[in-house]
């Protein structure tokens, strides 16, 4: 009799449940058949777009976590399973590692848009967070640059995103300027001249902007002269010692005084 009431409650569990669970079952499967296909063009995708490579991974499982979660809740949901109890646990944990991890995150959201909008890449010079150097990485969580006294420093991306960054590199071509003060009694014509052979003494000066020589302050001890020429970022520090160097001895030799002496 037992057995029989044990087969009629079967039955009946069945009848009522069966095709519920013979549909998650099935729905199951074929999210997984989806997940991989998307996965799959989700790869071809983000190639194509040549997305950087340090954002692929964390894109490509970030969607694919995201899917599996909406795979699983919803076969729960069709089965019949309540996930009220489940879901305020995930929440609370979700709130509580999010106050614990709050820099992590900042540093982790200005690695993924420093990666995304590209203020800077990988060899570009940029000035950042009192920083002056050479980008050599580019992490989710950090930067790393290189310094002209050799030094790498890493700056945190949440800062660094968060902040003006001057990058020297992006406009392919940097203004040099050279400042220097003169009296009154010298031959503005003639310290032109002397200005001018010595730019063109000095390699790596290009001709595309137009070099400008002349007074630019009128000061009560003299006259403040500037040279403004456009290297290439790369041959900027040389550049400019070896034109300020150049100035400095030819005006020197034509019997100019110059400050302090």
């Amino acid at each position: 009799m037992e057995l029989k009431e044990f087969y009629h409650t079967l039955h009946v569990w069945l009848v009522n449940n069966g095709p519920r669970y013979l549909f998650g079952i099935i729905l199951f499967f074929f999210g997984l058949w989806a997940i991989a296909f998307i996965k799959s063009s989700l790869t071809r995708r983000m190639s194509k777009r040549e997305i950087h490579s340090s954002l692929q991974p964390f894109f490509l499982s970030l969607s694919i976590t995201a899917l599996y979660a909406v795979l699983i809740i919803t076969v729960f949901n069709v089965v019949g399973f309540q996930l009220t109890f489940i879901s305020t646990v995930i929440g609370a944990l979700s709130v509580a590692a999010g106050l614990a991890l709050s820099g992590t995150l900042q540093n982790f959201a200005g690695g993924v848009l420093i990666l995304l909008l590209k203020p800077f890449e990988i060899d570009d010079h940029i000035i950042a967070q009192g920083q002056d150097g050479r980008v050599q990485a580019i992490q989710l969580f950090y930067t790393e640059i290189l310094t002209a006294d050799n030094k790498t420093v890493i700056i945190p991306n949440g800062k660094l995103f968060n902040e003006v960054i001057t990058n020297i590199t992006r406009q392919g071509k940097r203004r040099l300027d050279v400042d220097f003060k003169l009296g009154f009694a010298v031959d503005i014509e003639q310290v032109k001249g002397i200005l001018a052979n010595a730019i063109k003494q000095t390699p790596n000066v290009l001709e595309e902007p137009a070099t400008r020589v002349g007074v630019l302050l009128l000061e009560a001890d003299g006259m403040r002269f500037t040279v403004r020429v456009w290297v290439d970022p790369a041959n900027f520090l040389n550049t400019k010692i070896v034109l300020q160097e150049t100035i400095v001895n030819d005006l020197k030799a034509a019997g100019i005084k110059l400050p302090g002496m």
